[in-house]
């Protein structure tokens, strides 16, 4: 109900107590009609002037206060005094004990509907006490949306409390029921006003500097945060309840995310057979969801996991329609004869080869398997596409393949080596796109911390000092897709990805956003495990190009490296024990493998 309607229907209930009270007072004291007129007259102009005055119908009720009851108290008395006054100077000076009467009958009426609708409210809330009690962000129409759904779903477990929005005409009104508790920049006041368990940002339409500024407000009161879709999601929700999502903590990126040159990329991907591989997971199933807009005429799905590749199948199906033909291939990218097959049965364009093994840690313990599905596997991948003419191989890499330290950087340093070599061997044009960690893949810290809160904490994190580059899902597929249309061949493409951020302020905000203290879940301080790094760079010196390329994004000079130890790696990795496995892939990353002793070494 809107809030010229609702306060129309309250004014006109307060009419009828007036001239309620009245005639009881008639029938009470006996009374003269004529004079029951005249009082009923002044008493509810008296009213209607300071029910006004006192802002009665601006309050919410749901929610009075003593305040709110006194300013009720003093509209009655002081319209029955002035009432009373006109009938002593100017009228019959007897009428006054019947206006005494109608007084103590309104404060008694009055007074209850008022408290009647806080009583109810509290009823409501005892009954329903494991509800959250929620503050909207923003009373515009995406937040009266979500207010108006979750009145009407009985299953959900929020309950809408309050608003704040910086339109101060709606400042101490209510929307369907709900009141206006302030501006945006009084969200704590409202937190421990309304006793708030639960906000919800609800202006779709937010850029990122206001957004961090909300966020920022609501990560002060330790209540759970979670906001709405982006206006595009809203409208194709067509009205219906949005799903509200978890502030994720790519909100607090010091930069603008990555935006795509369309007209290139349609170029490259409009109307051709593309081939993702690694297509179910987090990378992967992202890159399938931005190309799918380009409207490949193909989009094979090749993944090792039939559930993952399933879903994202699913997925695409139905927000692609009939615009575009998805295949979903089960296959493992170790299986050579398998990926030459697939090769040259669809014939694709562009490959992106997203697929990998990336925990740091178990490739550390397993450095066989890592050189198999890194090395190996995109050897296999990149072969195939050069032998059945696919134009572009974009590879996904990673920012520990620079100066690795670990063996799954070292097999991505590696497998770029092999792309560089293929590049200057075949037609096909083959480029690498290096990330620095990726918020909310999985293996990134976030599912971890996420996990450990939800447990109870503590979070545990390796070191006090960690710093890591930080991108998003959305921002590394893009990143994927533009290297395909700007590559010549034989680049490394890399994002400005503004300045590293420590692990443990990652971790504190993410903690604050979940609704608890520091001091609730606290953080553990482990260790740093083999093979990890203080710090992440994104290019060896050798490798930088002054200019960005494209905005954001920076271009790695091709290097040329002896492929004699690269060579010898894929034959004799096998009979090698996991130890000089490891070294010997340190060193072929370094490019230190130049002397015989060093081979004799590692084969021992």
């Amino acid at each position: 109900m809107g809030y010229r309607r609702k306060m129309t229907m309250m004014l006109l209930v307060d009419m009828f107590l007036v001239c309620a009270a009245v005639f009881t007072g008639k029938m009470i004291i006996g009374a003269p009609a004529d004079q029951v007129f005249v009082s009923a007259l002044l008493l509810m102009a008296g009213y209607y002037v300071f029910a006004f005055y006192y802002g009665l119908y601006k309050k919410a009720w749901s929610y009075a206060s003593i305040g709110d009851m006194l300013a009720l108290i003093k509209t009655i008395t002081l319209s029955a005094v002035i009432t009373g006054a006109v009938q002593w100077l100017f009228l019959n000076p007897e009428n006054v004990r019947h206006t005494i009467v109608a007084w103590q009958l309104l404060l008694i009426m009055m007074g209850t509907i008022r408290l009647s609708e806080r009583m109810l409210r509290d009823v409501e809330l005892v009954k329903s006490k494991r509800k959250k009690r929620t503050l909207i962000v923003g009373a515009g129409s995406a937040g009266t949306l979500v207010v108006r759904q979750l009145l009407r779903d009985r299953q959900t477990n929020l309950v809408p409390a309050a608003f704040v929005d910086d339109d101060p005409r709606k400042h101490q009104l209510q929307l369907l029921g709900v009141p206006v508790a302030g501006s945006i920049g009084e969200i704590e006041k409202a937190v421990t006003a309304y006793k708030i368990d639960h906000i919800v940002i609800a202006i779709p339409s937010l850029g990122k500097e206001e957004l961090d500024r909300v966020r920022a407000l609501c990560a002060k009161t330790n209540v759970r945060t979670q906001i709405l879709p982006r206006i595009e999601q809203l409208i194709l929700d067509k009205g219906t309840m949005p799903k509200l999502q978890d502030i994720q903590p790519e909100a607090l990126l010091a930069r603008e995310p990555v935006t795509l040159n369309t007209e290139e990329i349609a170029g490259s991907i409009t109307g051709k057979v593309v081939l993702v591989t690694g297509a179910g997971g987090s990378i992967g199933s992202e890159i399938c969801r931005q190309l799918s807009v380009f409207k490949p005429s193909q989009l094979l799905l090749l993944g090792h996991g039939e559930n993952s590749i399933y879903s994202i199948e699913m997925e695409l199906r139905e927000a692609a329609g009939d615009d575009m033909k998805v295949v979903p291939i089960i296959a493992d990218i170790q299986d050579r004869a398998r990926i030459f097959r697939i090769m040259d049965q669809y014939r694709p364009a562009v490959v992106y080869h997203a697929a990998a093994h990336k925990h740091v840690p178990l490739m550390e313990a397993n450095p066989h398997e890592a050189v198999k599905n890194n090395v190996i596997g995109t050897k296999n991948v990149a072969e195939a596409a050069a032998k059945h003419g696919v134009q572009t191989f974009v590879m996904v890499s990673s920012d520990k393949a620079v100066k690795p330290t670990s063996v799954m950087g070292a097999t991505k340093r590696v497998a770029e080596l092999l792309i560089q070599q293929m590049d200057r061997a075949s037609q096909t044009r083959f480029v690498a796109v290096r990330f620095g960690n990726v918020l909310g893949s999985r293996g990134s810290v976030i599912p971890l911390f996420k996990s450990q809160i939800e447990r109870g904490g503590p979070v545990t994190i390796t070191h006090p000092d960690m710093e890591r580059y930080f991108m998003t899902i959305p921002e590394a597929s893009r990143l994927v897709i533009q290297a395909g249309a700007l590559a010549k061949g034989g680049e490394i493409f890399v994002l400005d990805m503004g300045e590293p951020v420590k692990i443990t302020d990652l971790a504190k905000n993410l903690i604050q956003l979940s609704g608890y203290t520091l001091d609730e879940i606290g953080i553990r301080y482990t260790g740093m495990r083999p093979g990890e790094k203080m710090y992440e760079e994104l290019l060896d010196a050798s490798e930088i190009h002054e200019k960005q390329i494209y905005p954001k994004i920076y271009i790695g000079k091709s290097t040329v490296q002896d492929m004699k130890w690269v060579e010898y790696l894929l034959v004799k990795f096998t009979v090698l024990e996991e130890r000089a496995l490891a070294a010997l892939l340190l060193d072929i990353a370094h490019n230190r493998v130049n002397s015989q002793p060093n081979l004799i070494a590692a084969s021992q």
